[in-house]
């Protein structure tokens, strides 16, 4: 900005003596504004002007090309693109993020998550998290919170002993800390070994307990992931390759907290669903808002079924993602 701009205004009576380095008091409140980076309110009070003054002289400033707005183009094509992505799947919010480092994708989508989760965070919420590499991103970046805001967060699918990537309770618990909330985790397995036993853990009244905070969820955080060789859920170990494989021949496209889901994004029946300890995807769209936090070419067509099949209401993902999604 050249704070010497040739440019005349009628001095105010009131005005504080002007600083040699400027010839104006347009170029000075315009100095103040932008480059000090005060509000209107304390350059009025440097001037000794009133604040109606200090708006003359910013919008002169504007005017006579003494300061030049520039629009980040980038970040408006994101924006344009997060509103496309809106109007396709019947979204209510989206966020995209820029694409920078391919192989850190997932953290820089989870964190993004986290932060989106923190700004819509209510006193008294109950919220839900699932697992898998974008959530524990989120769940130890989301900004930190105040003690005081009565939250709770629950663990929707069972325990596993597999990767820190598929760790709902590591997940949960991580949240609930940076949230500074009440911690329930779910005290059984992600896949017990026989329907029966499925059926009987959850008469039990603890299970019961806890499945009623995880329907009283008002928000919940969750990623969508594929099912193919290199997956979390393939590393974590639930199913076998061979009954892996023979789900995704018959059609099984993705996978969201532990449930399949087809390429239309309806629920793909499997033999584990009757040994599946967690919310049901039918409860899962029962929560007001679901934040769904996925990128990434591997994982692009789940991401379109998960997305299609309406179970997120807001979408966090990268530009290269939002791109092929919007194609």
């Amino acid at each position: 900005m050249n704070a010497n701009a040739d440019i005349d205004v009628v001095r105010p009576s009131g005005l504080s003596a002007l600083p040699p380095e400027f010839d104006s008091a347009v170029a000075w409140a315009a100095w103040l504004y932008y480059v000090d980076q005060l509000n209107q309110s304390d350059v009025a009070k440097v001037m000794n002007v009133s604040r109606a003054s200090v708006v003359h002289y910013l919008q002169e400033a504007r005017e006579s090309g003494l300061v030049a707005v520039q629009v980040d183009h980038d970040a408006f094509a994101r924006t344009l693109t997060s509103r496309r992505l809106m109007e396709k799947y019947g979204l209510r919010g989206a966020a995209v993020i820029p694409d920078l480092d391919p192989n850190d994708a997932d953290r820089r989508i989870g964190e993004a998550a986290g932060r989106l989760l923190a700004s819509m965070v209510d006193p008294g919420d109950t919220i839900g998290v699932a697992w898998g590499k974008t959530v524990l991103a989120a769940a130890r970046s989301i900004p930190r919170l105040r003690h005081d805001r009565n939250l709770t967060v629950v663990q929707l699918s069972g325990s596993s002993i597999g990767t820190s990537d598929f760790s709902p309770e590591f997940c949960t618990s991580l949240m609930a800390n940076r949230l500074g909330a009440r911690c329930i985790n779910l005290l059984a397995p992600a896949i017990v070994s026989t329907d029966e036993l499925h059926d009987q853990l959850m008469q039990e009244p603890m299970l019961v307990n806890q499945f009623r905070m995880i329907h009283a969820a008002g928000k919940v955080i969750f990623g969508i992931g594929d099912i193919g060789p290199e997956s979390t859920y393939a590393r974590a170990g639930i199913s076998d390759a061979a009954a892996l494989a023979g789900m995704i021949e018959q059609g099984a496209l993705g996978v969201i907290i532990g449930r399949f889901i087809d390429a239309q994004g309806a629920a793909f029946a499997t033999p584990l669903d009757g040994r599946t300890v967690g919310i049901t995807l039918d409860e899962l769209k029962a929560v007001p808002v679901r934040i769904c936090a996925a990128g990434g070419a591997r994982k692009m067509a789940a991401i379109r079924a998960g997305l299609g099949g309406g179970y997120a209401t807001h979408f966090v993902t990268d530009m290269a993602t939002a791109n092929s999604l919007l194609e």
